[in-house]
């Protein structure tokens, strides 16, 4: 049972990262649910708030704290297309989140499993359960789509100048 209701709030997660992806940012897609209901959503905009913060994650989390009226998100999941970074792996921490649902791993960044085990630290006063891999080949491919498509961007733009 519990997989199918991951895989429902993640399809909800990639229907955000599409949306950051037609706004030219990096296709990362958040939600925050709380007795059964979404209660905060969020993608990366980053690039368009001129805000490095901006990550799905930290947007998620304030958007749901805003809808609740508590900082404190206990006995909340956040679903995530992206394995978390530090910050967002901090913040998760710190708005007390009991549970953390991700797609696709992070090699390069990636603060739960794949670069660091940050929520293994023996130091934190709060502990989050969490489930990756989730619909992790779609997110894994919205990903990789979107930075081919950069890539090609890229190199037309180099292309038209040296013509």
């Amino acid at each position: 049972m519990e997989s199918s209701v991951d895989e429902h709030w993640m399809q909800r997660a990639l229907e955000l990262a599409r949306f950051a992806a037609s706004q030219g940012e990096v296709p990362v897609g958040a939600v925050v649910v709380l007795d059964g209901r979404e209660v905060g959503s969020g993608y990366n905009a980053p690039i368009s708030t001129c805000d490095p913060t901006a990550h799905a994650e930290i947007r998620a989390l304030r958007d749901a704290a805003a809808r609740v009226a508590n900082y404190r998100l206990s006995g909340a999941t956040l679903y995530v297309t992206l394995e978390p970074c530090t910050m967002c792996v901090g913040a998760t921490v710190h708005s007390r989140v009991s549970r953390l649902v991700y797609g696709a791993a992070e090699p390069k960044g990636g603060a739960v499993q794949s670069v660091r085990k940050t929520l293994d630290e023996p130091h934190f006063n709060w502990t989050v359960a969490v489930t990756g891999g989730v619909l992790a080949e779609q997110s894994g491919q919205l990903l990789s789509e979107f930075f081919t498509a950069r890539r090609e961007q890229k190199r037309r733009a180099r292309q038209s100048s040296e013509a």
